[in-house]
């Protein structure tokens, strides 16, 4: 089978999801656009140099439906003969889109393929397209559907998990994002977005609060505890499904949970034949990928089994890991998993994760695996495991090896 490798990767910085954001102005197509130039223009590519252009983004309507890859590569200056494919794994379809053109390759579909994802949460709001497992009550109830908050706290009473570890984690999160962009880690990566005029308006993550405390988030009023406890009364339909829990702890809100932010990340996958034929060296290959469906309650201990299941099938171990991304949705995610795997938190989100950057849905996914391939160059080491929580109860992941 051929083998899949990563030629470059990079990303947009993250701007505040909200209309005074710095990237509020710039629409889906537009962002996507700029990184897919961008990505030829560092690469040297010309022609129909790729197969395809898969793009990942979560709310398909308006500016970011309608195949929003395929509007990108007109948008942008790559050759019309490239086509392009719009996916939705939730917030895996970044990491979807990358499995996808990395799983092509092998089987010889192509030599070649740009993927990745977009969200423009300013624009385009969060849930604005609907989903039969919220609103049609048939799925609902068969489900015991509860929104992603509630499931997050489910976690963190169902595996012990306290406020105040909840927010230590958030705290170092912010203290580590702030630390890597200082010593300019996410440097090589990073690609400005610029107006029609030439002019930056982004050249750097907004979202980040450096210097947040534990004594700033003990301040914050739990998120989700009125939706669970008032109305419309989501800790009852939990305890419905885990009648063991006798309450719900409510220990999550914005400070401990994922950001609302704007942002783009690419990734150019290809054989070694490509690299080749266009004088390109391989960062890296992609050894394994996998998904899986978990329970769609409690919803977001997906990056657990997915993880067992991507070292079951590639004979590996959690020990011939060197450093995990465990996408930073609610910090209780994260602490399940360095709990299930005992591994310590000196090998997860080194750089901090979504808690202080933000979580752009589409986009996460494609951003963790450039994140990661950055830092094992970084510290030269060899293999890395990126990982994603998936709503409605899924996991993904995805192992890369250094060559």
């Amino acid at each position: 089978m051929t083998e899949a490798y990563i030629y470059d990767a990079c990303r947009t910085p993250r701007g505040k999801g909200r209309a005074d954001g710095s990237l509020h102005e710039v629409t889906s197509v537009a962002l996507s656009a700029r990184l897919l130039d961008a990505v030829a223009e560092r690469n040297g590519l010309t022609g129909p140099a790729v197969e395809d252009v898969i793009w990942g983004n979560v709310t398909q309507v308006g500016e970011q439906g309608g195949c929003l890859a395929r509007s990108a590569v007109l948008l942008s200056g790559l050759d019309e003969s490239i086509p392009g494919l719009s996916i939705n794994r939730f917030c895996a379809s970044g990491m979807e889109a990358v499995n996808l053109a990395a799983n092509q390759v092998k089987a010889g579909a192509g030599a070649a393929y740009i993927a990745g994802g977009v969200e423009m949460m300013s624009r385009v709001a969060m849930g604005s397209d609907g989903a039969a497992i919220a609103v049609d009550p048939s799925l609902a109830m068969k489900t015991y559907f509860v929104p992603q908050g509630i499931s997050a706290d489910i976690i963190a009473t169902e595996y012990g998990f306290t406020r105040e570890m909840a927010d230590a984690l958030a705290v170092e999160s912010q203290r580590r994002a702030a630390e890597a962009w200082a010593e300019g880690r996410f440097a090589k990566s990073i690609v400005p977005v610029k107006d029609q005029n030439g002019l930056t308006i982004l050249d750097r993550d907004e979202y980040l609060r450096p210097g947040t405390t534990l004594e700033d988030l003990a301040k914050l009023k739990p998120a989700f505890k009125d939706m669970g406890e008032v109305m419309p009364g989501f800790d009852k339909v939990a305890m419905l499904k885990y009648p063991h829990l006798e309450r719900i702890e409510h220990i999550h809100h914005a400070g401990n949970s994922s950001g609302i932010v704007d942002g783009a990340a690419a990734v150019l996958i290809g054989s070694k034949e490509f690299g080749e034929a266009h004088g390109l060296k391989p960062r890296a290959r992609i050894r394994a990928t996998a998904k899986i469906g978990t329970d769609p309650t409690i919803m977001l201990t997906g990056p657990v089994p997915v993880t067992e299941k991507i070292l079951r099938d590639s004979g590996m171990s959690i020990a011939d890991i060197d450093l995990f991304e465990v996408n930073e949705a609610f910090a209780a995610v994260v602490l399940r998993f360095m709990q299930a795997f005992d591994v310590g938190q000196d090998r997860v989100n080194v750089n901090g994760g979504a808690m202080a950057l933000g979580h752009p849905l589409g986009a996460t996914g494609a951003i963790i695996i450039g994140t990661l391939l950055d830092e094992l160059e970084r510290r030269d080491l060899s293999t890395g495991l990126a990982t994603l929580c998936i709503a409605s109860g899924m996991g993904a992941a995805t192992i890369i090896e250094r060559v």
